[in-house]
């Protein structure tokens, strides 16, 4: 199986500096032409079977992009969206950090803020990888439309390290992260690839 995990391309939280996890941003014009540069590449790279995405319009546009270009249809799951931030969905940085400050101590079980643990996060992260996998056949070409931050506990998942752990991976506007699975391996073939915006 092999797996293209993409997140979605640059959106209005990015120019009004705020912060978005749930908070419903479209994507702005850059982020329009980055996906539509994505959906051509991966056009080229890989004949796709299937796409899952974040139902969040951001990735939602992104995905309407590459199923354009690839012809394939856009599945949603729920499971794919950001983190559940709550009360700070949508506010600037500064302003949340004051209403809203961390707890200290934090822990992974902390639930603050109408948000969602860290291991709330990471084992919905987890259900959704667990069903891609184990619901489409062993050499089926799929892509996963997402976000940063999810993005990153699909990888904590996928290199079975810890929920609480500082390995961390970047994750660009519109980047590609490329994982192949087979019967005894998951191996990183590339991963926050941008190739497609330097042409």
């Amino acid at each position: 199986m092999d797996i293209l995990v993409i997140r979605h391309g640059q959106s209005e939280a990015d120019i009004l500096n705020v912060i978005e996890g749930r908070a419903d941003f479209p994507l702005t014009e850059l982020g329009h032409k980055q996906a539509a540069k994505m959906a051509e590449w991966v056009n080229c790279y890989m004949k796709l079977d299937k796409i899952f995405v974040s139902p969040l319009q951001r990735a939602r546009q992104t995905a309407e992009k590459l199923s354009a270009a690839t012809g394939v249809p856009i599945e949603f799951d729920d499971n794919l969206m950001e983190w559940k931030n709550g009360l700070i969905a949508g506010l600037p940085f500064a302003e949340a950090n004051e209403k809203y400050p961390k707890p200290n101590p934090y822990f992974p079980h902390t639930v603050v803020y109408e948000q969602e643990s860290d291991i709330e996060f990471r084992a919905r992260a987890e259900t959704a990888l667990s069903k891609i996998i184990n619901e489409n056949s062993a050499d089926s070409k799929i892509a996963i439309i997402s976000h940063g931050g999810l993005i990153a506990r699909l990888f904590q998942n996928f290199l079975r390290l810890p929920t609480i752990s500082d390995v961390s991976i970047g994750s660009g506007d519109t980047c590609i992260h490329h994982w192949k699975i087979t019967t005894d391996s998951r191996r990183i073939i590339f991963t926050n690839s941008l190739i497609h915006l330097e042409v």
